[in-house]
């Protein structure tokens, strides 16, 4: 993918040349031409002028997309971003370790560039938010010597080990994200963030043998890594010798950091530990000063940056004063932190102003040039507009531009996918518009034909002094989809378990030999090798002896799972009769389920149902589509349920998975499968939310397709819910999304073919056997994002298949979580960080009576956000108003009661913040973490108690298990947790809990699907 025609088209016009020739200018320009403004700087002549750059944003997000385009605009220029913290400076989290990666991979290539090494290659344009510029950070971090290993080198494995642990990576048994690594033998797997693949290096002796990478999903090698392992530092707080010994003064001169100092002094990572960067390490600089001076400082939409530099300062001040607050101003031994604070845009300008820096802004708004003092600067009106926003009125779009056309413009049309593109050269040629398909636009597009090609743009332009006119497939359509992002890998399910995660004195279940205590991790030499083992402690074989151990080595972790079972089980003996009767009795009880399920399966088999015809090129093409990433769970899931759906039996499969795994996009796959043979589809949904979230998730994803999707709820009108009804019955409404309306008696479909039940378990007794009268001869698919054991007993006293998804998404990153004492200062600062990237809050207030008192308070101590409440009580047109301003970003803080814990998926909402979360269940709490951290942004969830009301012993152990379990797809885990808080007896009766808490819950599963198989 080529853009390079669009500089030749506008390479010998005036106002590009004076910009290319200027040092210090200000260019008016829709930020939509920015891009091109910025490929032309940085091009080699005689289309550019050949400089390097850097270029300020004012979010992340904007940074990553324009550097995408620039990518494609100069495809021979080295573009890269800077990264800005998740975190502010004054919190007490850590930002993550491939943020820290990739930042230090940058200021390694600033530090020391080699054009011969395509690893540390110079940085043509290197773009950055304007938080990433303004922060600082300690001195030198780009000196300091990354990690680089090539094939037929001789290196020290030890050393190796512990040169990785001081450049901050973590050790593991299983390499699964960036800034890990993993010892097996004389196998090394480390993920450097700069890598879109961990790698596996392999000695002989102290040989490297051979580098490839592998997947993290599965584990298995992939392909020769040729450039070799290059592992930059993940920390900027590196605890050196010298780091150590000024935390250890500090501890004892600064009680109120001694805490967080004793910690580094020991060597220890420890949360938070970056705001005391300022009084351990010597110098704090900003990214410009790194920078070659004669490099070009390019400032997007100046007063913006500023706007966002006050907030940013105001907000830092806040969480320096509601986190470090005795530290930083306490009576005893104040010591000054602020060093770790943003700068301002004056200091950032005057600091490039000193190294006599080129300087060009760019602005939308010949107004912005004198809000930055900027009269003496040379002004050039670049003479362009902003692509309209056709919002879907695709006729209207065609009208522009067969009028460019005929007037001999310039048109490029850049569509997001290819399919999409041969549909915008079909609609062109359908109406009479010359349209080409360009698979690269390496030429200067022709004039009077319009060139379609594929590329991610935002959106367009038009410029009459070259007429040219540039529009997206945003500014046609009125969406963008989220671009794919490679770098985001799936993590690996867990199938065996975690050492990492286990307490000593934790019961674990080994499979032969039975309950026992787990101790810790050892070492041992056995046949002049090291192995690692895990120790697991059994009874004494005799009375007064000492406790017997089992040394389990760490490539047979299978064997050992986690006990979950209600009460402390008893421990087994080693070699004891007493294990193999406890397996007995529990086969014995399982071999009776077994044969009611199999007497069930074959009644199913006996049944007849539609057999769906293989997959078609719209499925292809609307799978094609997907924005992400599908994850091997995801896509064995799907294959499941094509399978399921080819055959005659009706399919009964039930797909479990954690909150946000990609369901959704797996019935969006079955439901259009299904319209493809003309039959029609039910999604049946527990809440009139989540059937507008649905709709509008199928609407967008099968837009481009001739097919209805409709909504039945209780926010349809009389008029719209007849309508609905009547298309059901003759076949117009292919997909109708609806909640138990669609179970009354009027309502009947013309030839349905598969029901999608999202949540089952929440619909009620007279609900369910309506659809058992739907499910004759009709293929049902359950979806269920309840943690895996409640639905156990479904999946195995049902007749049902069963798929679960335990692979995050592509992009998902664990939810960074805070449990503490409720604090105004902190509510405040967590709504303002979040504003600050434009992004939107879930506060949640589980009292209908008191929730708008609440929301007052929060007008008063943010009084610049957007507040609106929403709970069960209110009348159901306001209620779907207040919801759909909130996905429309009209509102910045929805206060509300739990009546968002499923349904509302809003990739822009990234904090939630949860009012007395002691009163709420564990389950409900992981629901409603999982409503956050949906789109590219790290999440924060927040939940608080009062700190003057005294906690049940059960609420504070589900607010540890919270805490404690923040990974991806720790649902399973904390659902586990939750039965040994509650007890395994509601699960599957009382008989058979007996038996579960003999063998623990996992062996107990494992029985059944051996009794099954």
């Amino acid at each position: 993918m080529s853009l390079t025609g669009l500089l030749k088209a506008v390479a010998t016009q005036p106002a590009f040349i004076r910009l290319a020739e200027s040092r210090v200018a200000t260019a008016v320009a829709p930020t939509s031409l920015a891009p091109v403004l910025l490929a032309q700087l940085c091009a080699p002549a005689p289309v550019g002028a050949s400089r390097r750059l850097l270029v300020v944003t004012a979010t992340g997000r904007e940074a990553d997309d324009l550097a995408e385009v620039l990518r494609a605009l100069v495809p021979d220029r080295e573009v890269a971003v800077f990264p800005s913290w998740e975190t502010l400076p004054h919190e007490r989290l850590s930002p993550s370790l491939d943020t820290v990666g990739r930042r230090v991979a940058i200021l390694r290539r600033l530090a020391h560039a080699d054009s011969a090494d395509a690893l540390i290659a110079p940085i043509d344009i290197l773009i950055a938010s304007v938080r990433a510029v303004l922060q600082p950070m300690a001195a030198g971090l780009g000196d300091v010597d990354p990690v680089r290993i090539t094939h037929g080198m001789n290196v020290d494995l030890i050393g190796l080990v512990e040169r990785l642990v001081e450049l901050g990576y973590e050790r593991n048994d299983l390499v699964e994200r960036r800034g890990q690594f993993a010892v097996r033998g004389g196998i090394l797997d480390v993920f450097p963030p700069p890598d879109e693949h961990p790698l596996r290096v392999e000695f002989w002796g102290d040989v490297v043998e051979e580098i490839r990478t592998f997947s993290v999903a599965d584990q298995r090698s992939l392909e020769l890594a040729h450039h070799g392992l290059f592992a930059p530092p993940v920390r900027e707080l590196l605890l050196t010798a010298k780091v150590r010994e000024r935390a250890r003064l500090l501890a004892s001169s600064a009680p109120e950091v001694a805490d967080v100092a004793a910690r580094i002094a020991e060597g220890l990572h420890v949360e938070g530990m970056e705001t005391l960067i300022p009084v351990l390490v010597d110098g704090m600089v900003t990214l410009p000063e790194l920078i070659d001076p004669s490099s070009t400082l390019v400032l997007i939409e100046p007063e913006r940056l500023r706007t966002r530099a006050h907030d940013l300062e105001r907000t830092a001040a806040e969480f320096l004063a509601a986190s470090w607050h005795n530290a930083a101003v306490g009576n005893q031994t104040p010591i000054d932190l602020a060093g770790a604070s943003y700068l301002s845009v004056a200091e950032i300008l005057d600091l490039t102003d000193a190294r006599s820096m080129p300087r060009i802004m760019i602005t939308a708004l010949a107004s912005d040039v004198e809000l930055l003092d900027a009269r003496d600067d040379e002004v050039i009106d670049f003479e362009a507009t902003a692509a309209n926003s056709y919002r879907g009125d695709a006729s209207l779009a065609f009208t522009d531009i067969a009028k460019w056309a005929k007037a001999s413009w310039r048109v490029v049309l850049a569509s997001e996918g290819h399919g999409s593109a041969e549909r915008f050269v079909e609609s062109l040629s359908g109406e009479d518009i010359p349209a080409r398909l360009v698979d690269s636009l390496d030429d200067e597009p022709q004039p009077g034909v319009v060139s379609v090609t594929t590329a991610s743009m935002a959106h367009g332009f038009v410029h009459a002094g070259c007429a040219l006119a540039v529009l997206t497939e945003t500014d046609i359509v009125g969406q963008r989809s989220s671009t794919k992002d490679m770098r985001r890998m799936p993590s690996s399910r867990r199938r065996t378990i975690d050492p990492l995660t286990l307490a000593k004195g934790d019961f674990v279940v080994h499979e032969q030999h039975g309950v026992g205590r787990y101790v810790e991790m050892a070492k041992r030499e056995v046949g002049g090798a090291s192995r690692e083992y895990l120790v697991v402690e059994y009874a004494p074989s005799k009375r007064g002896q000492p406790a017997d151990r089992l040394y389990v080595p760490t490539d047979q972790l299978d064997l050992v799972t986690r006990y979950i079972g209600g009460e402390s089980p008893s421990v087994h003996r080693l070699g004891g009769a007493d294990w193999e009767k406890s397996k007995g009795r529990a086969r014995k009880a399982v071999k009776q389920i077994a044969g009611e399920l199999i007497k069930l399966y074959a009644a199913r088999q006996a049944t007849k149902g539609h057999a769906f015809g293989a997959d078609t090129p719209w499925q292809r093409e609307l799978e094609d589509a997907f924005a992400y990433v599908e994850t091997p769970d995801q896509l064995s899931c799907i294959d499941e349920v094509k399978v399921d759906m080819q055959r005659e039996v009706p399919m009964d499969r039930l797909i479990c998975g954690d909150v946000g795994y990609g369901k959704t996009e797996i019935a969006v796959r079955a439901a259009f499968k299904a319209v493809q043979d003309g039959k029609q589809v039910a999604v049946l949904v527990p809440t009139t939310l989540l059937v507008q979230q649905h709709l509008s998730t199928f609407a967008e994803r099968y837009a481009p397709f001739p097919l209805k999707v409709a909504g039945l709820s209780r926010f349809n009108t009389d008029k719209e819910a007849r309508e609905v009804v009547a298309g059901l019955g003759d076949g117009t409404v292919d997909v109708v999304i609806g909640t138990h309306r669609m179970l009354t008696a009027n309502v009947r479909f013309k030839d349905l073919g598969l029901v999608i039940l999202d949540e089952e378990q929440r619909f009620g007794v007279e609900h369910k056997e309506h659809l058992k009268a739907l499910r004759t001869n009709v293929d049902v698919l359950a979806m269920s994002a309840t943690p895996i054991p409640r639905t156990l007993e479904m999946a195995v006293t049902g007749i049902r298949e069963m798929s679960v998804i335990q692979t995050p998404p592509e992009e998902r990153l664990p939810v960074l979580t805070f449990v503490g004492p409720y604090d105004d200062r902190q509510i405040s600062a967590a709504i303002r960080r979040e504003l600050l990237r434009e992004g939107q809050i879930f506060f949640i207030h589980n009292r209908v009576e008191s929730i708008e008192k609440v929301a007052a308070r929060l007008r008063d101590l943010v009084p610049e956000a957007r507040f609106a409440t929403a709970h069960g009580q209110m009348n159901e047109s306001t209620l779907e108003q207040v919801i759909v301003d909130f996905w429309d970003g009209q509102i910045d803080v929805l206060v509300c009661t739990t009546i968002v814990e499923s349904g509302i998926d809003i990739a822009n909402a990234n904090t939630l913040i949860v009012d007395r979360a002691d009163t709420f269940g564990l389950s409900q709490l992981h629901q409603l973490r999982g409503r956050v951290g949906r789109g590219r942004e790290r999440a924060y969830a927040y939940f608080l108690y009062n700190a003057d009301k005294p906690m049940t012993e059960t609420a504070h152990e589900r607010l540890v298990t919270i805490a404690q379990n923040t990974d991806l797809g720790s649902g399973m885990r904390i659902a586990m947790k939750d039965l040994e808080i509650r007890g395994a007896g509601n699960l599957l009766g009382g008989e058979q809990s007996g038996h579960i808490a003999d063998v623990g819950f996992d062996l107990y599963v494992r029985l059944v699907g051996e009794a099954l198989a």
